[in-house]
Order: C-alpha cells, then structure tokens, then sequence
C-alpha cells in the first residue's frame, strides 16, 4: 500500500470530540463495512517523536494519540517525567506549540497511559501501602485532568504486595473507585468530560484469559452503570505480545485478540493492544480485520531516534579536521544510559543477571544497551549539549546538511509502517464524516 501523501479533509474538525465518540464512530462503520482501521497510540518519547507524529497526521489525515506512562510524563511534586523532564502542563503545550508550528489542525488527543498506583517504578520499588500509593496515582489523575487530557488509562493491577500482580476482585474494586473519585473531582473543577481505558496487558494482571476479561467487563460496566458513571472507551486485553530489546518476543495469537474485541464490541467497548512493537507487517495488516480498535506503539520510535543519532556520532568521528572539537556523543550517552539502568527491564530472561562492568566489555551489547535506552536519557543536560554539538559539527563540515531533519525521518519511517498496516491513512475524515451523519 502506497501513501498518499497531502490528504484534504472536508470535514471541519469540531473543537469537543471525545475518544469514547471516536471508538464508537470507527464500530460502527466497521460493522457495515464501510471503513476498519486500528488507531495508533503513539508513546511520546521526545519532542522529535512529536514533531514526525504532528506532520505525518497533517499529511494523511488521521488522529494523532499521544499515550504517556508516568514514569514519562508526570506532576513535579510526584518527580515528574524522564522524557523532556515534563510534567503534564509542559507536555500538553508543547503538543499544542508543535501542532502549531506544523500547522497541524486535525484530532489530538493527550493520553495518560498506565495511570494510578505503584505505576511510577520508585512507587513500585518502594513497595508503598495501598493507601498511599492510591493518593499518589489520584494527585497524577488530577494534573492530567488539569492540563487538559483526555484520556485516562486507570490501571491499579501493580501490586507488590501479591507475587502475580492484584487479583481480580482487587482490581475491579480499585478501577471502580478511581472511576468514581476522578469523575466527581472533574465535576468539582468544571473540567470537560474525559474518556476511560481499563485493564492491562500485563501477564501478571488477571485479565489474560477470554473468561476473566468477559467477567471483569460485564461486573464493571454493570457498577459503573448503576453509578451513573462513563463506561470506558478502550479495555486492555493481551493478545500474546512482549517486547524485550529490539523485538517482539512474544507470540501473537489471532484467534485470541479476535476473541477479546468481539467480547468488548459486544460491550460497546473499544479493544486496545499494548506492546505492538515490532510485530511484523503480515500480523499488522491484520489487526483492522481482527477489530483491533487501537494499539500503542513507544519504545520502538524512540530507539529509531537514538539509532539515528548514533548513526550521525559515526559519521562525525571520521571528521579529520584539526581543529574541530568533538561532541563525543556516544561515550557520554553510553556513560548515561549505564547509570540510569532503565536497560534493565529491557533484557532478556537469560541477560538478566548481566552486570555493568560486563556490558561495558561487550563491544556489540554495550551498543545494543544504548540503542534500546538513549531515549530516557536525551533530557539529560550533558546529552544535550553533546547532541547540538554533534550536529554543529555536521553542517559546518559538510558531512550532513539538516541533521535534525535526518533524525525525524528515521522516527517517521517508523510511523508510517503503522499508517500502512493499519489504514489510517483519511481515517479522521471517515470519523467525522461518521460522526455528522449519526447526529
């Protein structure tokens, strides 16, 4: 399939739209054939991710999804965020100032991905109570709303005081108060409505059998009806995926996520994959058909970016003039990404028990490490002054003429086997078209 590049839009985009009226427009047309694509949560692994997102949404016309974790993306008074040290405010305006500048005017919608307790890995570490660590995820929910979200992932299955993660009576009682307590925080503050994603793909969640994720959705919306609460947009199901270095690891199973988006259809429900990363094109195509509502991609786009910065450090250590001061970019990327050890939960099974200092005599994995890692460490002052260096370095000699240009085409080479497999491609035009004709 070949993009088609500058899509007009007929439809003027209205200024209140929720994901939950999104998720409902796309089943519908799926349902009479007219129109199946699977949306994209895009993880916002730095302002370059943001920049080739906005322009690549302009350019074919379909709705931009920004999913922050918070460990990404949090309030200051909680430690806020490694991706640009945002906090929720600072990340919302610079969505609005790239949109801007791109001249972006189509749908965006700022996600809080895996918000609520011991999602924040110093919380989890920490083995914090349930109260506290509840208070916690409920002051994050409160800056997402006020900065102007407009979606909130609540995922209270983390636990570290059950070995598999909370059972599912603990969470459905979790995920029931969260909905509750946010929904009459935003009345009290006169906030717009907000859209809900509930569940999780983790293994260790109780929601990966077909039954569980039947029975969690059935009881919950049934509480959060009685209540008088909104039911969620999108609900997390796994469909076999595991991301561990640069590859998905795990198994996809068709036959399964087809299973979970019939059971959440049939619930007006969304269903929503994570860890979509790197799946090969054959299984992407696929997702549209298997009416996978939408799928979040984020590790993948940033280790594009730190490819590509590394890509550019090599080109100029061949730089023979003598006078030239050298960015060392990757010595200090490589010195900072160890010392973060965010690599960590990246490893596979049998690397696990790598040390440091073992890394660091491995040539080929210490490279691996930084590519699989930079992203966390791109905020870093010393990175950043190394990283403008390095491109200084480029042009001056001639070597690269827009490095900063070089860098955004590999993350959006990366973006666009997703706006292939996926359909997107005019997707925001057929969900307002959708969305005039139903009112």
């Amino acid at each position: 399939m070949t993009l088609k590049s500058k899509v007009k839009r007929s439809h003027p985009v209205p200024k209140t739209i929720t994901l939950k009226e999104v998720v409902s427009s796309l089943q519908k047309l799926s349902l009479k054939n007219k129109f199946k694509t699977t949306l994209l949560g895009i993880g916002p692994m730095s302002e370059v991710v943001l920049q080739a997102s906005l322009e690549l949404a302009r350019d074919y016309d379909f709705p931009v999804i920004f999913i922050a974790s918070r460990n990404q993306v949090d309030t200051n008074e909680l430690g806020g965020g490694y991706v640009q040290g945002w906090n929720q405010t600072s990340f919302s305006k610079s969505i609005d100032r790239i949109a801007k500048e791109v001249g972006f005017r189509g749908l965006i919608f700022k996600c809080r991905d895996h918000g609520g307790p011991w999602q924040r890995d110093e919380e989890l570490q920490a083995k914090l109570k349930e109260k506290e660590a509840m208070e916690k995820g409920k002051l994050s929910f409160i800056a997402d709303l006020e900065a102007g979200f407009h979606l909130l992932h609540i995922d209270p299955t983390k636990d570290p005081h059950f070995e598999k993660g909370a059972p599912l009576k603990i969470t459905l009682r979790r995920t029931l108060q969260l909905i509750e307590w946010t929904e009459k925080e935003r009345k009290r503050r006169g906030l717009p409505p907000v859209s809900y994603e509930v569940g999780t793909e983790d293994i260790v969640g109780g929601l990966t059998a077909v039954s569980s994720f039947q029975q969690f959705i059935a009881e919950l919306n049934k509480r959060l009806d009685y209540k008088g609460l909104p039911l969620p947009a999108f609900i997390v199901g796994q469909t076999g995926t595991k991301v561990m270095m640069k590859r998905n690891v795990g198994t996809f199973n068709s036959q399964r996520a087809a299973k979970l988006a019939e059971v959440a259809l049939k619930y007006g429900i969304g269903f929503k994959e994570h860890n979509t990363d790197y799946l090969p094109k054959d299984i992407l195509k696929e997702h549209p058909e298997l009416g996978i509502t939408a799928a979040n991609v984020a590790p993948e786009f940033g280790v594009a970016e730190t490819e590509a910065c590394l890509k550019l450090a090599k080109k100029e250590e061949k730089i023979n003039t003598p006078a030239i001061s050298k960015s060392n970019f990757i010595p200090l990327i490589q010195r900072a990404v160890l010392k973060e050890e965010r690599w960590r939960k990246w490893l596979l099974k049998e690397e696990s028990h790598l040390t440091k200092e073992e890394i660091i005599k491995n040539k080929k994995r210490l490279e691996e490490i930084t590519q699989i890692s930079g992203h966390y460490v791109f905020h870093h002052p010393q990175i950043r002054r190394a990283r403008e260096k390095l491109y200084e370095n480029l042009k001056q000699n001639k070597i690269v003429r827009s490095p900063e240009e070089e860098v955004k085409s590999a993350v959006k080479k990366k973006i666009k086997k997703y706006i292939r497999a996926f359909n997107l491609e005019g997707s925001t035009t057929q969900i307002l078209q959708s969305l005039t004709y139903s009112q």
